[in-house]
C-alpha cells in the first residue's frame, strides 16, 4: 500500500510538473470548446433578413410580427442588385396594391422562406378586406423538442475528446519514456508488483479526468456560453473513470509498438485525431452517409460521446450508461489484454 501511495503522488508531481502536459490535456480541448462555443453561440437565432422598397399595411405587418428582419430601400435597383450579389436573399417591392418579390434562385431554401412568409401576410391582408370569417383556423403552440444548443452539443463530445487525448498521450508516452530510460527494467527488478505501477497510473489519469470534467462544465456554465445540465449530469462520472481506462488501454497498445517519444506521439495523434472527428466530437454524425454512420460505431469514442450527450444534457437516466458502458469495459478488456501480450520491458 505503501509503494503504491508513493508511486501515486510521484506520477502526480510528474504530471504537474510537465508543462507542455498540462497545456494538451487542459489548455488544447478547452481552447477548441471556447472557440466553437462562441463562433456557433447564436448559430439559428439570427432571422432572415430581406430589401424592402415602399411602405404599406403588408410591410407595417411583417416588421411587427418580427418575422423576418426588413432592410429598407430608396428605389429598386439597388435592392435587386443586393440579391443578385448574395447579399440578401430577396427583395420585397411595393407597388401600391401590387407586391413584388425578387429572389435569389441559388438559396432556395431561404427563398421559399421568405415567399412562404409574404404570401402568408397577404392572404391574411386579402381576406381581412373582405370582411368574411375564415373558412378554416388553425392553432399554434409551443412544444419542448429535444433538440440541443451547440454549446450543448460541444461540451459533452469535446470532454469526452480531451479525457481521450489525455489518456492515450499519457500512457503511450510515459510507457516510450521509461522504458527508454530503462525504468521500467529498474521497476521489475524491483520489489514493486506491475499491478501496483499500472493501478497507480490509472489512478492518476482518473483523477486529471475528473478535474477535466468539472473544468469543462465550470467554464461551458458561463453565462457567455449558457450550458444547461440535466438533472441526471452526475451519471457522466462513471462514463469519464470507464472512458479513461478504455483509452489508457489504447495508449498502452501505442506505447508497445513505439520505440521513441515522437513515434508515440504520431501513432496516438493518428488514431485519436480521425476517431474524434468520425465520432461526432465536433459536429453531428446522423446526417452522414449510412455506411459512415455504421463505421463511426466501431470507434469506443462514438459511444462514450453518445452517453455523455445522454446524461449530461438530454436528462436520461441510467439506462442511457448501459450500451456505452459495456462497449468501454469491453474495449477496455480486450485492448488492456493485446496490450499486455506484446509488451516490452526493454528495447
Amino acid at each position: 500500500m505503501t509503494a503504491f501511495k508513493t508511486l501515486s503522488v510521484a506520477m502526480l508531481k510528474g504530471f504537474v510538473r510537465d508543462k507542455v502536459t498540462l497545456f494538451f490535456t487542459f489548455l488544447f480541448p478547452l481552447m477548441f470548446l471556447v472557440i466553437f462555443g462562441l463562433i456557433l453561440r447564436d448559430a439559428g437565432a439570427d432571422k432572415t433578413r430581406i430589401a424592402v422598397v415602399g411602405d404599406g399595411p403588408i410591410v407595417s405587418a411583417l416588421r411587427d410580427s418580427g418575422a423576418l428582419e426588413l432592410e429598407p430601400y430608396n428605389d429598386e435597383n439597388s435592392a435587386v442588385q443586393k440579391v443578385k450579389d448574395g447579399d440578401l436573399p430577396a427583395a420585397l417591392i411595393i407597388r401600391g396594391q401590387r407586391l413584388d418579390v425578387r429572389f435569389a434562385q441559388s438559396d432556395q431554401v431561404k427563398s421559399a422562406t421568405v415567399l412562404g412568409i409574404v404570401n402568408g401576410f397577404v392572404d391574411k391582408a386579402n381576406l381581412a378586406a373582405t370582411g368574411q370569417p375564415p373558412t378554416f383556423t388553425f392553432a399554434a403552440e409551443k412544444v419542448e423538442d429535444a433538440s440541443l444548443k451547440p454549446i450543448q452539443y460541444l461540451t459533452p463530445g469535446i470532454l469526452s475528446w480531451g479525457v481521450a487525448v489525455s489518456a492515450v498521450f499519457g500512457s503511450a508516452l510515459t510507457l516510450v519514456s521509461w522504458r527508454r530510460k530503462q525504468v521500467l527494467r529498474r521497476i521489475r527488478l524491483a520489489p514493486i508488483s506491475t499491478t501496483s505501477v499500472l493501478s497507480s497510473r490509472i489512478l492518476v489519469s482518473t483523477g486529471v479526468a475528473l478535474v477535466q470534467g468539472a473544468t469543462f462544465i465550470v467554464i461551458a456554465s458561463l453565462p457567455l456560453f449558457g450550458l444547461r445540465l440535466s438533472g441526471s449530469w452526475w451519471l457522466a462520472i462513471p462514463l469519464l473513470l470507464l472512458g479513461t481506462i478504455a483509452f489508457f488501454a489504447l495508449g498502452m497498445l501505442v506505447g508497445a509498438f513505439a520505440k521513441t517519444e515522437e513515434a508515440a506521439s504520431a501513432a496516438a495523434n493518428i488514431v485519436v485525431l480521425p476517431m474524434a472527428f468520425l465520432s461526432g466530437t465536433f459536429f453531428p454524425v446522423d446526417q452522414a452517409p449510412a455506411w459512415l454512420q455504421a463505421v463511426s460505431k466501431i470507434f469506443p469514442l462514438r459511444h462514450m460521446n453518445d452517453g455523455m450527450l445522454d446524461v449530461l444534457v438530454r436528462g436520461k437516466g441510467i439506462e442511457a450508461l448501459v450500451v456505452p458502458s459495456a462497449i468501454l469495459v469491453g474495449f477496455s478488456l480486450v485492448v488492456g489484454f493485446i496490450a499486455s501480450r506484446v509488451f516490452k520491458w526493454e528495447e
